[in-house]
C-alpha cells in the first residue's frame, strides 16, 4: 500500500450557501464559522501577542505573579433545564476557563441583561445558584454591571462573565506545550449537556430524563497540579463538543492526534438519543468535560485521581499525539476503519450555553 492509499478517509457533505455579510447562528456554534469570526473579524482587528496565545484564557505577568484572564457570555434557552440553570452555566463555564489554563480561580465579575417583563422571582433563584456554585469553587463575585432591555428583545436574561486566578504550573498547560507520543484523557462521558437542554426547549421527553454534566471542573485539574503531574494541555469540551476541542488544539500545535472510537465514554442513553435524532455525540456540546494531554507515564495516576474524585464518571484515555500526518484529527472507528474527524461544520444545537 503506497503512502496516497494510507491516508484517512474523508467525508464532506455540501452545505447550503450562506450571505457571508450577515451574522447566522453557526458563527456562535464553536465550530469552523465561529473561528472564521474570530480569526478575520476580532484577532485581526485586536492583534496582539497576549491575544495570539490561542488558548481559554490570556496569560498575565504582574509584578511578578501569573495571572489567567478570562471572559464569557452565557445566552442559553431555556434558563433552566435539568441539571442546572443559566447562573450554574455562568459560574462553572468562567472558571472552568481559568482551570483550563492551569489556574486556581480567585474573583469574578458578572454583568446581567435583563428583559423587561423577566419574573423576580426567576431572577433570584439564579442569582443563588451563582452564590452556591461561585462559594463552591472558591470564587468571589467581586464587581458587575445590570442593564435592562425591552420585552421582546431578549430570552428573559443574558449574562456575561469575567474571571481572573493565579496560575498554578510553569509552563502553564496549553497547545504549544504538546508533545508527540502525549496520552490523550477526558474525565467523563459525553453528549449529556446539549442533550438536556435540547430537551428542555423542545420538550421532547427522553426517558430516562437526561440531565446536564453541567459543573465545575477546578477540582479535577487543581488535583493533578497539586500532585505534581506534568499537565501539557487542557481544554474543555462546550460549544461544538469533543470534536472541535481536538482539531482546535491539533491546529494550534502543528501534530495530529489519533482518537479510538471505541474508547470514547458515551452513556447507553446518550447514543440512542443521538441516533434519533440524528446527532453525533463527538458534537453535542458538554459543560463538565475536558481533554488533558499527559505524558504516557503518567496515564494510571491521572485516571485515579479523577475516579477518586467522581466515583460516577468514567475517565478514559482516548488516544494519542503523533506527528504531523497531513491530517489534524484521526478517528479510529469501530471496525478498524481511519476516518478524517472535521470540525464542526454549521449549527447543530443553538443556545446551549
Amino acid at each position: 500500500m503506497d503512502e496516497k492509499e494510507k491516508q484517512p478517509i474523508t467525508w464532506s457533505c455540501p452545505l447550503e450557501q450562506r450571505d457571508k455579510s450577515k451574522i447566522v447562528l453557526a458563527h456562535g456554534g464553536g465550530g469552523t464559522l465561529m473561528h472564521q469570526l474570530i480569526k478575520n473579524v476580532f484577532e485581526n482587528a485586536f492583534k496582539n501577542p497576549l491575544l495570539q496565545q490561542h488558548h481559554d484564557s490570556a496569560f498575565l505577568n504582574i509584578q511578578g505573579v501569573k495571572l489567567a484572564f478570562t471572559t464569557d457570555s452565557f445566552v442559553v434557552k431555556p434558563l433552566f433545564f435539568p441539571g442546572g440553570d443559566i447562573g450554574k452555566l455562568a459560574v462553572c463555564g468562567t472558571v472552568n476557563d481559568l482551570a483550563m489554563a492551569g489556574a486556581c480561580p480567585l474573583y469574578m465579575s458578572t454583568g446581567f441583561i435583563l428583559e423587561e417583563g423577566l419574573e423576580m422571582d426567576i431572577l433570584q433563584r439564579i442569582v443563588q445558584t451563582m452564590k452556591r456554585e461561585a462559594d463552591h469553587a472558591g470564587v468571589s463575585i467581586v464587581t458587575g454591571d445590570t442593564k435592562v432591555i425591552n420585552n421582546s428583545s431578549g430570552d428573559g436574561l443574558y449574562i456575561n462573565t469575567s474571571g481572573i486566578g493565579i496560575v498554578k504550573q510553569d509552563p502553564p498547560p496549553c497547545p504549544s506545550q504538546i508533545q508527540p507520543d502525549d496520552c490523550i484523557l477526558i474525565n467523563g462521558d459525553i453528549g449529556r449537556h446539549g442533550l438536556a437542554v435540547l430537551n428542555a426547549r423542545e420538550e421532547i421527553h427522553f426517558d430516562p430524563e437526561l440531565e446536564s454534566d453541567c459543573m465545575s471542573l477546578v477540582p479535577a485539574v487543581l488535583s493533578l497540579l497539586n500532585s505534581g503531574i506534568p499537565v501539557h494541555c487542557l481544554r474543555d469540551c462546550t460549544r461544538g463538543g469533543l470534536s472541535s476541542a481536538l482539531n482546535e488544539l491539533a491546529e494550534e500545535s502543528g501534530l495530529s492526534f489519533y482518537i479510538r472510537e471505541e474508547d470514547i465514554p458515551i452513556r447507553d442513553d446518550v447514543r440512542g438519543a443521538c441516533e434519533i435524532l440524528g446527532l453525533n455525540p463527538l458534537y453535542v456540546a458538554n459543560e463538565g468535560r475536558f481533554i488533558a494531554f499527559v505524558p504516557k507515564q503518567y496515564v494510571s495516576e491521572v485516571l485515579q485521581i479523577w475516579q477518586d474524585l467522581y466515583p460516577d464518571l468514567t475517565p478514559k484515555q482516548i488516544g494519542f499525539v503523533s506527528e504531523n500526518k497531513g491530517t489534524p484529527v484521526i478517528l479510529e472507528n469501530a471496525i478498524g476503519i481511519e476516518l478524517a474527524l472535521p470540525m464542526l461544520s454549521g449549527e447543530q444545537l443553538p443556545r446551549i450555553c
